[in-house]
């Protein structure tokens, strides 16, 4: 998939996939854990940092 048709996600969206709450997803984004960009002060997440953020985890974890 390229940059120019990547699936964006909001960010109640992507609480929902992580099970987490609207702060630590901001902090994520904060921290520069979780990547996202700003579109017209709408924050959007691409769906492939969210996957990679998962797998960057499960590495961490392992």
């Amino acid at each position: 998939m390229t940059a120019a048709t990547a699936e964006l996600l909001t960010v109640p969206e992507v609480m929902t996939r992580l099970k987490l709450g609207r702060s630590k997803v901001y902090d994520l984004i904060r921290s520069h854990r979780l990547v996202s960009i700003k579109i017209d002060g709408a924050r959007r997440i691409p769906a492939d940092a969210v996957k990679d953020f998962v797998l960057g985890q499960i590495e961490e974890a392992a």
